[in-house]
């Protein structure tokens, strides 16, 4: 909680440092200390009438409320907390067109949004990873630029939109874009107390505010109004405070030596330290700033791969901070001696430099750890597109398990269970590829915006008008709007009025994210010949085509007598990766009971999220040596999209795999054919 208070209080001293992003568990009081932060930021000066909160000392000159005389009638108010709602669209932010004043009384009239609210104020995002992707890139680029341009619905505005973005999230629930993440300025992990005694005093203090709000809020009245103060001095310190270039060039080291991409990282730490000094009532920023600095700015950059783990690794944070000191330390060394040899002749009495060893950032350190090889969930380098690893022959050695009294679709040409699989072997994934887009060919409501399959939805391409049902959603559709004009008046178009019963929305199509659900075989017989390394390359490869598609996902394994949910649904993609790489092999093959599980999970899913379609992605060679018959199982999922993997290799093939996708109504694709190349998959049947 230290680290959040520091973070929120420096955004507080500098919002350019670009707002916090605070991530932990339930039940942290994310949204409590948030709230906390608009009551100790200072009184605000507003031209009165003005909608977008203009200062009187310094009006927009770009207002659409002025232009304001440096002599407005004016009054103060306390700094604004707006609260952004998961279920805002995007014209509730940026503002739109007064379409019905429009129509009716034929004035261009603009109503200002979200953004405009919280000018000079705190824009708070709960949830923030549950947001749409377009509405956090309006936010973003607003708090960047410090400004908010509207051009929709024949509308074209600038204003103001200055404010300190504060966004929480669970990560439970899901991981938002590494993209959007560094937009954050400082990001800060919270989580709840593990001491007993700082838990008592929690609940000790909020049974306390419930029993007497009043009193409790004067009991820590003195310190608020303290804590006020001093963010109003830090203000007026903050264009005061010098950066030192060797202050500059320490920033520039950690960055380079962290491997961050791009600048946005220096400039951070930059704007950070130098809110730090002014916080702590100094003039000049020192190596302290610039170190607790680059432990809120620079953590949450360094992730490569979409899919890797996220955490702040201090660690290497640490190795990073000493590695710029001894760079730092080596170049002065190098401007106090006397010449380029002085230091490094055989008779000099200095002996060997400390910090020109392993340890000094010059050359590789031997006790470092190896460069990794494998794919994301197995330690592995950044994943590319070279595709899945090259497949062997799988021979029949072995005794096979199956059931004598079974049904030929049982056997197979290698063993359910080959050595060391009994015990559940855990096979590693390789590299993951870019694969093909499996998506619903038929189009759906658009109640989740996402990338895979196409749905009515408020953005994208037009395709036609409807009647709005109540007040207008989305774009209005004027050639319609017009048309059921003159339609009223009976196609006499001189001096037609537009009423506001004559109003049509235009009808977008766009694409939809979806539940896609993996049913993986877990069985000995994906074991045999590294078969389930190229299983669970291809599956990891679909989980980041998910996770870029902002889908939710889930997992279902089968293997001896039952079936797992071992991922229940969740946008959470980096929790799939490790359950995936944890997954053992062994035992026989269940089919069955895995297809009667996942269609217990859609139904759930269904009941839980109606608009929200799902997609199942079944992998499996179509084995069955336990259980029922899985072709008896097939009503349970009939009108669920399914697409069947088939992951049968060797040179005999009893092509088992292409009989249930007929059961099921499946499409059946090879294993091999799932990389990028053919580019859309649609999937025939729609739920």
């Amino acid at each position: 909680m230290a680290d959040l208070r520091l973070a929120l209080l420096l955004t507080a001293v500098s919002p350019a440092v670009g707002g916090v992003l605070v991530r932990g568990e339930k039940g942290t009081a994310k949204s409590t200390i948030v709230r906390a932060l608009a009551g100790l930021l200072p009184e605000v000066a507003v031209v009165r009438g003005c909608r977008f909160a203009c200062d009187p000392a310094a009006p927009d000159p770009q207002c659409p409320d002025g232009p304001h005389a440096p002599d407005s009638p004016h009054y103060r108010r306390p700094s604004a907390l707006v609260e952004l709602p998961v279920g805002a669209t995007e014209d509730r932010v940026v503002g739109t067109l007064d379409i019905q004043r429009a129509l009716a009384d034929g004035v261009k009239a603009y109503e200002p949004g979200l953004l405009a609210g919280a000018h000079r104020g705190v824009l708070y995002v709960d949830e923030v990873n549950l947001l749409p992707d377009h509405l956090v890139d309006l936010l973003l680029d607003a708090a960047a630029m410090g400004r908010a341009h509207v051009e929709r619905d024949g509308v074209s505005v600038k204003h103001a939109a200055r404010f300190l973005l504060v966004g929480t999230m669970n990560p439970e629930e899901g991981e938002p874009r590494p993209q959007l993440v560094d937009r954050f300025g400082l990001v800060v992990n919270v989580a709840a107390p593990r001491d007993a005694k700082d838990r008592a005093e929690v609940v000790r203090r909020r049974l306390a505010y419930e029993a007497g709000p009043d009193a409790f809020a004067a009991r820590f009245a003195g310190d608020e109004r303290e804590l006020a103060a001093r963010i109003v001095a830090a203000r007026e310190r903050l264009p005061h405070v010098a950066l030192p270039d060797a202050e500059l060039d320490r920033i520039a080291r950690v960055c380079l030596a962290y491997g961050v991409d791009g600048m946005r990282a220096d400039i951070v730490v930059a704007r950070c330290a130098v809110a730090l000094a002014a916080w702590h009532g100094r003039d000049t920023v020192t190596a302290e700033d610039v170190r607790d600095a680059a432990r809120l700015a620079l953590p949450h950059r360094r992730r490569r791969d979409p899919l890797d783990p996220p955490g702040t690794d201090e660690e290497k944070l640490d190795e990073a901070l000493a590695e710029a000191d001894a760079q730092q330390r080596e170049e002065e060394s190098r401007q106090d001696g006397d010449g380029p040899d002085s230091d490094s002749g055989p008779d000099s009495d200095s002996g060997p430099d400390p910090d020109s060893g392993p340890d000094s950032g010059g050359g590789p350190d031997p006790d470092d750890d190896p460069p990794p090889g494998g794919g994301p969930g197995n330690g592995g380098s950044a994943p590319d597109d070279r595709g899945p690893a090259p497949r062997q022959s799988e021979g029949g050695a072995g005794p096979d398990d199956r059931d004598p009294a079974r049904p030929r679709t049982d056997a197979a040409p290698e063993p359910d269970n080959p050595a060391g699989a009994a015990a559940g072997a855990q096979a590693p994934a390789g590299a993951a590829y870019r694969t093909r887009t499996l998506s619903i060919a038929r189009r759906g409501t658009g109640g989740h915006t996402g990338k895979r399959s196409p749905a009515y939805a408020r953005r994208g391409r037009v395709i036609g008008s409807r009647v709005p049902q109540g007040k207008l959603a989305g774009a209005p559709h004027l050639p319609a709007t017009l048309r059921a004009a003159l339609h009223r008046r009976g196609g006499r178009g001189e001096g037609s009025v537009v009423h506001p019963r004559d109003l049509r929305e235009a009808v977008h199509v766009g694409r939809e994210a979806n539940l896609v659900l993996f049913v993986v075989d877990a069985s000995g017989s994906m074991a045999a010949r590294k078969r389930m390394t190229i299983v669970k390359t291809a599956v990891l490869s679909l989980l980041r085509d998910a996770y870029q598609r902002r889908d939710r996902i889930g997992m279902i394994t089968f293997r001896g007598h039952e079936a797992d949910q071992v991922l229940p649904p969740t946008s959470s993609h980096e929790v799939g990766v490790m359950r995936l790489a944890s997954l053992r092999t062994g035992g026989r093959t269940p089919l069955a009971a895995g297809l009667r599980t996942a269609a217990a999970t859609i139904t759930t899913e269904r009941r839980r999220d109606p608009r929200r379609r799902p997609l199942l992605i079944v992998v499996t060679d179509g084995r069955a040596t336990s259980g029922p018959d899985p072709v008896s199982v097939a009503p349970a999922l009939a009108g669920v999209p399914t697409v069947v993997v088939d992951c049968e290799t060797g040179p005999i093939r009893l092509h088992l795999a292409g009989r249930l996708a007929t059961a099921l109504g499946a499409d059946l694709m090879p294993l091999d054919a799932l990389e990028a190349g053919a580019g859309t998959h649609p999937v025939r049947k729609a739920a």
